[in-house]
């Protein structure tokens, strides 16, 4: 298998501080049956929510259509990945 397999990929999501942003994130994996490796979240001193997620079992395709989804939400401001 190649090293891009094994890669941990990084999710960061920057949205309004709505409280169902966190589950619209996570309903992401959940629905593929993937467990994250880790998630950070934080509200921000500006009003901001941001959250981090930790993966390394989704293929970098299917992240970035996982990121181009999210940034369709209304209450998400941003979305994209990138490699750890």
């Amino acid at each position: 298998m190649s090293s891009q397999e094994f890669s941990l990929l990084r999710l960061r999501v920057v949205a309004d501080a709505d409280p169902g942003v966190l589950a619209r994130v996570l309903e992401r994996f959940q629905n593929l049956n993937v467990l994250p490796r880790r998630v950070v979240a934080e509200l921000g001193t500006t009003g901001m929510f941001h959250i981090q997620v930790d993966i390394a079992t989704v293929p970098e395709n299917t992240l970035t259509l996982i990121a181009a989804k999210l940034g369709q939400v209304p209450s998400i401001m941003n979305a994209y990945w990138h490699r750890t």
